[in-house]
């Protein structure tokens, strides 16, 4: 059976000034699969991520994404650094309106962290932060997912520990579009490949 294209974006132009920093970006993720973006830093990877997660909104062209069933992790996870993880969560669901303790600890844990844990996020490691970020992106069990270096700053622990997350995130039926700079990440993880080159995109696989 032919899967549905669950993200798309048609012919997205962004500038910045005068600058063109999407240039026509089209491309389609179906549902189920996880889709990879490789590029180097500043071809335009996190201005397409923040188009269609809304957080910019694009000169032209069009996103085709149901935003009320999205998570993201885009660029370093922002948290308040005199509360812990678990407060971090459902300080954010709060402001969501949609609290359930339940939810945020089971992500905490699928990411290899303590809901238990009393320490501020200020004293969490690199890696730590990180994997709250991408607790943070789950929490709310979304259908689809959009993660801009999801591995930075994780260990080699850390990395394989979220690809087997992510994997079964793809194996429940979710959607993952993900940026990497890990050409080893997108081989692993990935159905279909984009790579982003000065503002363009083109299918790589």
């Amino acid at each position: 059976m032919e899967r549905k294209e669950t993200v798309s974006a048609e012919g997205l132009v962004k500038y910045f000034g005068s600058e063109p920093v999407l240039r026509n970006v089209s491309f389609s993720v179906e549902a189920g699969t996880i889709c990879g973006i490789i590029g180097r830093n500043g071809s335009g990877k996190s201005v397409l991520f923040k188009c269609l997660t809304g957080l910019y909104i694009p000169d032209s062209g069009k996103v085709r994404i149901d935003r009320d069933s999205l998570g993201a992790l885009i660029e370093e996870p922002g948290f308040l650094l005199h509360y812990p993880g678990l407060r971090n969560l459902v300080y954010l669901m709060e402001i969501g309106g949609k609290v359930r303790r339940d939810a945020a600890e089971e992500a905490i844990r699928l990411v290899g962290l303590e809901p238990g844990d009393r320490r501020p996020v200020r004293k969490y490691s690199m890696g730590m932060r990180q994997r709250l970020g991408i607790a943070q992106a789950i929490m709310e069990d979304p259908d689809i997912l959009i993660l801009d270096e999801p591995m930075n700053g994780l260990d080699n622990e850390g990395v394989r520990d979220m690809r087997e997350l992510f994997i079964s995130l793809k194996n429940k039926g979710k959607t993952l579009l993900i940026a990497s700079h890990s050409r080893e990440d997108i081989e692993i993880l990935c159905d279909r490949v984009y790579e982003m080159d000065k503002g363009r995109i083109a299918l790589v696989r």
